[in-house]
């Protein structure tokens, strides 16, 4: 039994119940800081950041946790900071409330948190990477040096010669070194997620909390750094889980065929409408996608327009469950909007429902048809932000890389580049997949409500919209190409990759491994989703990922 709990700092950023699942599978168990007073008293604090330095040092300061952290950290006292825990660290960041003056950090490590160049490479930087060894540390003396790591940030602190002297790791990211992970004595933290790193995080998290217990942390020993050492970001596996009641009320996980999730056929024979497809429980198909080395899994609630999210007690539940067991990052989409109840007039906003996602376990929310609202509000006001948008709201308190917008379009064949609307994007199909007659051009129409609803907008625009509103990354499916299993839509990732600066992750028509490969040889998606070819047991995950590493493409291996 461990001899001390684990002081934990929350101020309410994201979803920390993943790093609460982490001490607790670490064997420890946890204090909650709510008064500044405990702080002192504290033998070991974890300070899990999510969000924007500037909301993120504001709360700091106005609950009276800003000078007793300080006091702690120049006592030497042993502390682990995640991600923004770690950017809090620094004198201040670029990072800062929109209209607010800059808030310092904790300015216990020198330098300035400043945001990678969108002109040069993708942002956020999303996925897992590796870690270049500045010093040898308890804290990574149980993991591979060559082992992966999960980073999801915009901003990074920079090597320079006043703080060298701390950087435990640095990482590279498209020819840029940043630092990866501090220590100085005891005091440590990472700029990546142990928490959602795997196995590989648990065994960070896990030999910190040994090294306080046996006294070991601070015995650290300067590396000679090879300079021209370089680490890549892989690309990722994310598994998509439809989630759906069906018609008993059991919460199932489905998939659609062309959106349509209903049996239509038996032995081979049309039916008519059927029963929802039950392809298994949500949580324990998660469990199994973690183990068998999805990089992100992505829960899709897909009937979630119809109800509130505040009493879709299940669909919290599954998250809650799934993040007790599941440490890869998790994805939630459906509903997340401001609705009202129409019997108690009772009015939530976008952001108290994502909050609740976060509570649950979200790492990242997922949203549709109000990013479609969004983008085109946006273009009728000659592009005015309101600030008031859930796209806004939500990424202004967790950062933009807390939002993914899902993209549901759909083709419509034109004569021509010339023939279409000159407000929509035409694009000139692949050779290999042209339309059902032959058609080579067409633009993608985006919908609404699950595809339900044909909107006078197109996937690249709303695309555009969607990164200058806030969101972090794109989740592009093609109703065409739904349940197909004859690959991604090229055409409309290279279209949608080469118009923002955000990562990209291709969805529908995944039926083989070859597929993954191919989106990733012909596109600039960071990432690639699939689903029916997963819950069928048709293609393994790390049959995918092998085929990735024949051809050239870095994938993250599953210690």
């Amino acid at each position: 039994m461990p001899s001390f709990k684990v002081s934990l700092l929350d101020y309410g950023a994201g979803n920390v119940r993943s790093v609460r699942n982490a001490i607790f599978a670490a064997g420890f168990e946890i204090d909650e800081i709510t008064e500044p007073a405990q702080i002192l008293e504290a033998t070991a604090i974890i300070f899990p950041g999510v969000g924007a330095f500037g909301s993120a040092m504001r709360v700091l300061n106005e609950k009276g946790f800003d000078e007793p952290l300080r006091q702690y950290l120049a006592q030497n006292r042993p502390f682990l900071g995640i991600c923004l825990g770690m950017q809090t660290l620094f004198e201040s960041s670029d990072e800062h409330e929109p209209g607010k003056p800059p808030i310092p950090g904790l300015g216990v490590i020198p330098g300035k948190v400043i945001k990678f160049d969108e002109t040069k490479m993708t942002v956020p930087h999303i996925g897992w990477n590796g870690r270049i060894l500045h010093q040898e540390s308890p804290v990574f003396e149980k993991v591979n040096n060559d082992d992966d790591v999960y980073f999801v940030h915009s901003f990074y602190a920079p090597v320079t010669a006043e703080n060298k002297e701390w950087v435990l790791s640095s990482t590279i990211y498209e020819g840029e070194r940043f630092i990866s992970a501090v220590q100085k004595g005891c005091i440590v933290a990472t700029q990546f997620h142990p928490e959602k790193s795997g196995p590989t995080g648990l065994k960070v998290m896990r030999a910190f909390l040994e090294a306080v217990e046996n006294g070991t942390l601070g015995s650290t020993k300067p590396l000679e750094v090879d300079e021209t050492a370089t680490t890549q970001l892989t690309k990722r596996v994310v598994v998509a889980l439809d989630v759906r009641t069906n018609d008993h009320g059991d919460l199932v996980v489905t998939k659609g065929d062309q959106y349509d999730v209903r049996e239509n056929h038996k032995e081979g024979v049309v039916t008519g409408r059927g029963g929802v497809r039950n392809l298994g429980k949500p949580v324990a198909l998660a469990s199994r996608y973690y183990q068998e080395g999805g990089d992100e899994i992505a829960f899709l609630n897909i009937t979630s327009f119809r109800q509130g999210v505040i009493e879709d007690m299940p669909m919290l539940q599954v998250l809650e469950e799934a993040s007790k067991n599941i440490f890869v990052p998790l994805t939630v989409g459906g509903g997340i909007r401001s609705y009202s109840d129409p019997a108690t007039g009772q009015t939530w906003s976008a952001l108290e429902v994502a909050s609740r996602y976060f509570r649950a376990g979200a790492d990242k929310v997922s949203m549709g048809s109000d990013a479609v609202d969004a983008a085109e509000a946006l273009i009728a006001s000659g592009g005015k932000k309101t600030g008031e948008t859930s796209l806004e709201t939500i990424s202004r308190v967790y950062g933009v890389q807390a939002v993914v917008v899902s993209i549901d379009p759909k083709r419509v064949y034109v004569a021509s580049k010339d023939s279409a609307d000159k407000k929509h994007v035409v694009v000139e199909l692949e050779d290999d997949q042209l339309g059902p007659n032959g058609e080579r051009f067409c633009w993608y129409q985006c919908t609404a409500k699950g595809g339900r609803e044909e909107r006078d907008i197109c996937a690249v625009t709303v695309a555009r919209c969607s990164e200058a509103l806030g969101a972090g990354e794109i989740m592009l499916n093609c109703i065409d190409m739904d349940g197909q299993c004859k690959g991604f839509d090229i055409a409309l990732m290279k279209a949608v990759s080469e118009a923002v600066t955000i990562p990209v992750i291709a969805s529908s028509g995944a039926g083989k491994p070859e597929h993954f490969t191919d989106v990733f040889k012909r596109t600039n998606v960071q990432a690639a989703l699939a689903a029916g070819m997963f819950h069928r047991k048709e293609v393994e995950i790390e049959a995918v990922k092998e085929h990735m590493r024949s051809n050239g493409i870095r994938a993250r291996t599953c210690s």
